[in-house]
């Protein structure tokens, strides 16, 4: 059975399962123990951490290993946001950083602190000149993810790191997409990772501050890791996941090349077998093993469980799969279509046979899923009946309401308007996102007595 969520969590690599068992042996003593077995289990973790800063770039002393990478990049955040804050209180983000950034800037501003979210483009993608412009004197702290976790886009790091040094400004990267495929640009000043996206175990973040940017540990500290991760570290773990980020670097140009083509056989072939898909983020500067799109007129959750009865596991950032019933933030800051979202995330190891499976299947899957939610299978015959129709979709959920304007579009003449009555928060994504690949007009949305009211004029 296919797995293809490696963004989420990549499959525990060999190297990292060998490593960990034998460190269950010799490295369960306190490292910080002078008699025999804590020297050797402090002779692990500095090898560790040795490797660890050869991948990432930086020196031993500069790294300190974390619980995960939401605790790096939360005390991170807080750290260089401290350390800064005779320059002030106002952090930089783009808008389509990880959600455990965006948390941080949330209680930054909570606390009485300012954020700026820098804009992106369709394909996800910040632009380097609206990044800098954003950076302001009292800035204390700039963040950038290296690669997009949903859409797979590369961010201009070294542009916006420039920048960033222009101004006097630290940056932040989270690299935790990215690590495992080669070095980040070394322009950064703090980097953040997360060992189980590179098919380390979980539990294992990195937390890298260079030498020379002003930081203080927030919170209780203890003689560890420098004071900035407090607590007895998982040693066979951190062992672990330096074994295994090593391993993975070896193998990233093979596994890049051979990815890379797999991937661009899903991104060409299923707006061809799949009528009325979109395909999200940028086409050339992208992760090697990701790829996204979003089918019309089918919900997200019911199309995930239709292909995990096939045996394939894929992941989403409809709205439909989350609890909160609202779409991704980096979809809608991205303005594309958040309906029927698939993201494709192949492990290492992945084959052509499994991706071509994986093609034979969606097409009848997502027909099935249209079938099932009544979406229209083609333009309407039925004569125009009104100048402007309003259709009350108030109360359903996506891609409800944007299968029922599908349905009575035709029966506007051409120029006509239909008004949708919604109050799913994802109909501001999808119904412009429809429109542009219908060709016809988004007129704009008003407040309307329950929800919001979203105008269409019919072009065709």
């Amino acid at each position: 059975m296919p797995y293809f969520d490696a963004a989420s969590a990549a499959p525990l690599h060999p190297v990292a399962r060998q490593a960990l068992l034998a460190a269950l042996d010799e490295g369960w003593a306190d490292p910080a123990r002078l008699y025999r077995e804590g020297r050797r289990a402090r002779l692990l973790l500095d090898a560790a951490r040795e490797a660890a800063a050869e991948a990432v770039g930086c020196r031993p002393d500069e790294l300190v290993f974390t619980s995960s990478g939401t605790r790096a990049l939360h005390d991170g955040i807080a750290g260089a946001l401290a350390g800064r804050r005779r320059t002030g209180r106002h952090l930089v983000v783009s808008a389509v950083e990880h959600s455990a950034v965006l948390h941080a800037a949330a209680a930054l501003e909570a606390d009485g602190g300012s954020v700026t979210e820098v804009e992106v483009g369709r394909t996800g993608r910040v632009d380097p000149a609206a990044y800098a412009a954003a950076l302001r004197p009292d800035t204390a702290l700039a963040a950038l993810q290296s690669a997009n976790h949903e859409v797979g886009t590369e961010q201009p790091v070294t542009e916006v790191a420039e920048a960033c040094r222009a101004a006097g400004v630290p940056l932040l990267v989270d690299a935790a997409q990215s690590l495992g495929w080669g070095p980040v640009a070394p322009s950064w000043s703090l980097l953040t990772a997360s060992a189980h996206k590179w098919g380390g175990p979980s539990g294992v973040g990195l937390l890298a501050v260079r030498k020379g940017v002003r930081f203080a540990a927030r919170g209780p500290a203890d003689e560890r890791e420098w004071g900035r991760a407090p607590g007895f570290p998982d040693l066979p773990a951190i062992v672990a996941a330096a074994a295994s980020l090593r391993a993975v670097r070896a193998e990233a140009a093979a596994e890049d090349a051979r990815l890379r083509a797999l991937v661009e056989r899903v991104r060409t072939r299923v707006p061809e077998l799949v009528p009325d898909v979109e395909v999200v983020g940028d086409p050339v500067r992208r992760l090697p093993h990701l790829v996204t799109f979003s089918c019309l007129y089918v919900d997200g959750e019911t199309l995930l469980h239709a292909l995990d009865r096939e045996g394939f596991s894929v992941s989403s950032g409809s709205s439909c799969t989350s609890s909160t019933l609202e779409p991704s933030h980096v979809l809608r800051a991205m303005g594309v279509l958040s309906e029927g979202n698939v993201r494709v995330s192949l492990p290492r190891g992945a084959s052509a046979e499994e991706v071509e499976d994986f093609l034979g299947v969606l097409p009848g899957v997502v027909a099935a899923v249209r079938e099932q939610l009544g979406a229209p299978t083609g333009a309407s015959d039925a004569a125009a009946t009104s100048e402007e129709l309003v259709v009350d979709s108030l109360g359903k959920r996506c891609p409800i309401p944007v299968i029922e304007l599908a349905k009575v579009i035709g029966d506007v003449p051409v120029g006509g308007l239909v008004t949708v009555l919604s109050d799913d928060e994802a109909a501001r994504l999808d119904i412009p996102a429809w429109c542009g690949m219908r060709g016809h007009s988004y007129e704009g949305e008003r407040p309307a007595e329950r929800g919001v009211a979203y105008t269409v004029r019919r072009r065709a």
